[in-house]
């Protein structure tokens, strides 16, 4: 089961959350989510746990509670939508650029 953790403090690292959440069950995966360019925590990651039942008691157990100074979310991931573009949303200009020297007839 995937399982959402957000409002994350800034110094929780990856190890910290296996801790958290290795008490309930296994856990196979841990992902904090980084700024792509600061690489400073965006305060929110995910932890993957296969056992169901054991998934389900530590977001029982651990939404709400302390970590390192914050309460943090817990609950299970929703499925990333379809409509979400690959690489960001850029800004999309149409016509034609300012500047430069213009062909006059």
């Amino acid at each position: 089961m995937n399982i959402y953790v957000g409002n994350l403090s800034n110094d929780v690292t990856e190890d910290d959350l296996r801790k958290a959440f290795e008490s309930f069950g296994q856990v196979t995966e841990i992902k904090i989510i980084k700024d792509r360019f600061t690489s400073e925590s965006k305060g929110f990651g995910f932890v993957e746990m296969p056992a169901k039942q054991e998934a389900q008691a530590a977001m029982d157990e651990l939404n709400g509670s302390e970590l390192k100074g914050k309460a943090i979310t817990v609950n299970e991931a929703r499925p990333r939508t379809e409509n979400r573009r690959p690489g960001g949303g850029g800004r999309q200009r149409s016509g034609g650029g300012g500047g430069g020297y213009q062909k006059r007839y």
